[in-house]
């Protein structure tokens, strides 16, 4: 019988001195290993455990509630978002009206790349939408994710290095492990039909499609938001509004701080 992974959270109720060993030697008479362990937010802690019995882990649930020192917040099978919390010590924030959108903060581009390579690393179909104002890191988060994944990337459109548009695919860049990013601003700007036909392509393939504004993606398409399996929102802090008056002021001739390939 294989073993299976466990994830165990507590929240430290009276933090006395062996309390982390005491909850160790109880995991090692029931037989189950600790995989990685690690402080997350608000005084808890976060355990990947292993465990080749179920049985084991419904006993450790029923002593460690008897526990006053600690309480029992949650002991899963683990979610990404659990492997997140252990390897980065803080958790995934979701937005609390729409639990597909994901915020993350410039001091997050650590666990943002993290979580990204993650989503790669998962076979077939995936539509992320990543938001977030002009120099932020949106491009460079998708990138090293790619790297992290030890997937290849491809610009359809992007400002990354130069004005990217693209028209067309050569033969070896047609491949579901390639991840594909595409900068709605740019191709909403800038693009033609055979940009656009390009587009209808890489959509169709079973392959990770990353698209920056997503927002504006949406309204030259005749995809929805309900179509992302995943929104990112990347600011540079937690109080930055992600607009897209800029590009709207500049459309009128107003002048503003940033250029339409900022975004």
């Amino acid at each position: 019988m294989e073993k299976t992974e466990w994830y165990l959270e507590y929240e430290i109720q009276i933090n006395r001195p062996g309390l982390l060993g005491d909850i160790s030697s109880l995991l090692g008479m029931l037989s189950i290993n600790i995989i990685t362990i690690n402080g997350v937010e608000n005084a808890r802690r976060g355990m990947l455990l292993l465990s080749k019995y179920d049985e084991n882990i419904t006993r450790l649930k029923s002593i460690l509630q008897t526990m006053d020192m600690i309480q029992v917040t949650k002991l899963r099978k683990p979610k990404l978002r659990d492997k997140m919390a252990v390897r980065h010590g803080r958790y995934i924030h979701r937005d609390v009206d729409d639990r597909k959108t994901i915020r993350f903060v410039r001091d997050d581009l650590g666990l943002l790349v993290d979580f990204m390579a993650e989503l790669y690393k998962k076979d077939g179909h995936k539509l992320i939408g990543i938001r977030g104002m002009p120099r932020v890191g949106k491009t460079e988060s998708i990138v090293a994710a790619s790297v992290c994944a030890n997937k290849r990337w491809l610009f359809v459109s992007s400002t990354l290095l130069k004005q990217t548009v693209r028209s067309k695919l050569i033969e070896g860049e047609y491949n579901p492990d390639n991840i594909y990013i595409i900068d709605g601003m740019v191709s909403t700007r800038r693009a033609n039909e055979q940009h656009w036909q390009l587009i209808r392509e890489v959509m169709q393939l079973p392959a990770i499609k990353v698209v920056e504004h997503p927002d504006i993606f949406v309204q030259s398409t005749e995809y929805k938001m309900d179509d992302f399996d995943y929104i990112i929102e990347l600011r540079s802090h937690e109080e930055e509004e992600i607009t897209y008056e800029p590009v709207q002021r500049q459309q009128f001739g107003q002048e503003d701080g940033f250029s339409m390939f900022d975004f």
